[in-house]
């Protein structure tokens, strides 16, 4: 099975494309994982340049935020679709909303799962704080329901809506991991979504248990004869980042913090 490392655009976004693209190849990365713009001229650009890189693409949506159901229906499709007709490696989507019925955040599965029969991309939904999935106890009740359900784990998100580390909830998260297609290897905490430096001794237990939840996909991915196994190290810009009080620098480099853990990985599962 080969293990394929991606890049998040997220951080670094005032970058110009192509030399963003340079850099990522440069420390690396397999390719890259981020959104595109609907405008065609643009998004052509961006392609083009992966292409010119030899990088590979994961789309990533996250900007559908509307409030409103039947409006946030549409924008979800319209972006979806748009994903799709770069044609992908997959998309991984943010989906949904915390607050919706369960009814309506089904719909929205339901209608990712026919994008991805109409156009034959794969579609994988993140879990994430304030999306459908934004709680082990919660997106296990869409896993016994929806048996195709597919995920980024994303388990930093669940550490911090639960306050722990998940140690009372091991039968949701052995589930969410055989359902998993991709990962994103932040690491969080009970107090949040991303420890401030996953180097540094007093995380090692934080570490230690996200570790072991990749571990066991990568057995699972193993175990299936996976053709590849995808993982982005996605920790996040400022001020997701720790900021220091006054001055507003970060406490450490997002850049440095995701080739570390890019290249933790790959000596641990080569």
């Amino acid at each position: 099975m080969k293990i394929l490392f991606f890049c998040p655009r997220w951080g670094q976004e005032q970058v110009e494309w192509d030399v963003f693209l340079q850099n990522v190849k440069q420390a690396g990365y397999d390719g890259v994982e981020a959104s595109l713009p609907i405008d065609e001229k643009r998004k052509a650009l961006i392609l083009n340049s992966l292409k010119k890189h030899g990088l590979q693409f994961i789309a990533q949506h996250y900007e559908t935020i509307e409030k409103g159901f039947d409006l946030h229906y549409q924008q979800f499709e319209q972006r979806l679709r748009n994903l799709a007709t770069a044609k992908p490696l997959f998309i991984n989507s943010q989906t949904g909303k915390d607050y919706y019925t369960f009814d309506q955040n089904k719909q929205l599965i339901d209608l990712a799962r026919n994008i991805s029969r109409d156009t034959a991309i794969k579609i994988v939904h993140e879990t994430h704080r304030g999306k459908f999935s934004f709680a082990a106890h919660i997106t296990k009740l869409y896993f016994d329901k929806i048996e195709d359900l597919r995920i980024t784990l994303d388990i930093s998100h669940w550490c911090n809506t639960a306050e722990t580390f998940l140690h009372d909830q091991l039968g949701a998260v052995d589930l969410a991991i055989s359902r998993t297609d991709h990962i994103h290897s932040r690491v969080g905490y009970p107090e949040g979504p991303q420890v401030s430096d996953p180097r540094a001794p007093e995380w090692d237990d934080a570490l230690s248990f996200h570790l072991q939840c990749w571990d066991k996909v990568h057995a699972l991915k193993q175990k299936e004869n996976t053709e590849y196994l995808t993982i982005t190290s996605e920790f996040g810009a400022p001020p997701y980042l720790p900021l220091l009080p006054y001055t507003k620098q970060p406490v450490v480099s997002q850049w440095d913090i995701n080739v570390f853990m890019m290249n933790l990985l790959k000596e641990r599962y080569k």
